[in-house]
């Protein structure tokens, strides 16, 4: 990777919606405009419906939040969103997950050490991904343990992760030097 293909907007040159935009992705949970954003800033309303939407999903679901970073990474390893793995493969393990998870996914495998809720999580992205649906096993186990709403917050993470991972993969977002990248996987079933 050379570089974004849609260069970072400075400051100078940025529209006052831009700017606000800016300001409050900077000043929110994430702390500074990186990942899509610079690349959305081209489109501030946009923008700016991305992070309301990414802040309910990563910083105020239902879910715990390590479930929610396990089903970031099923959808980063799925899209082989390099920059998004990177990240989230970091947050996880800082949020409790098992290092050994994120390597397993990383190389298309199903991690062996998941707890039963992690493997509930896993199951229900692994399916909604790969096979555009959840069987009702899946789904009545999600449901049974942690409710509808927090089925349909996975659901809503796969989704919200899914559009993050195609903008950061058409911008070519690059990850700091030195991170490891994402393996290619032969083809048949990833992550």
């Amino acid at each position: 990777m050379t570089g974004p293909r849609f260069k970072p907007v400075p400051p100078e040159q940025m529209s006052a919606e831009q700017k606000r935009v800016a300001q409050a992705i900077a000043q929110g949970p994430r702390g500074g405009v990186r990942g899509p954003f610079p690349a959305l800033l081209r489109i501030p309303a946009l923008a700016d419906r991305v992070r309301t939407l990414g802040d309910y999903v990563r910083f105020e679901s239902s879910l715990p939040r390590l479930l929610t970073e396990l089903a970031i990474l099923v959808v980063a390893r799925f899209w082989s969103a390099q920059y998004e793995w990177h990240m989230h493969s970091q947050h996880a393990v800082k949020a409790g997950l098992d290092p050994s998870v994120p390597a397993a996914i990383a190389q298309g495998r199903r991690p062996a050490k998941l707890s039963p809720d992690e493997a509930l999580v896993y199951d229900f992205c692994t399916e909604l991904l790969h096979d555009r649906d959840v069987s009702d096993k899946t789904f009545d186990a999600v449901v049974k343990r942690f409710g509808e709403t927090a089925a349909l917050e996975i659901v809503s993470t796969a989704a919200y992760y899914s559009f993050v991972s195609l903008i950061l993969n058409a911008n070519r977002t690059p990850v700091p030097e030195g991170a490891t990248p994402l393996p290619a996987l032969s083809e048949g079933r990833k992550g």
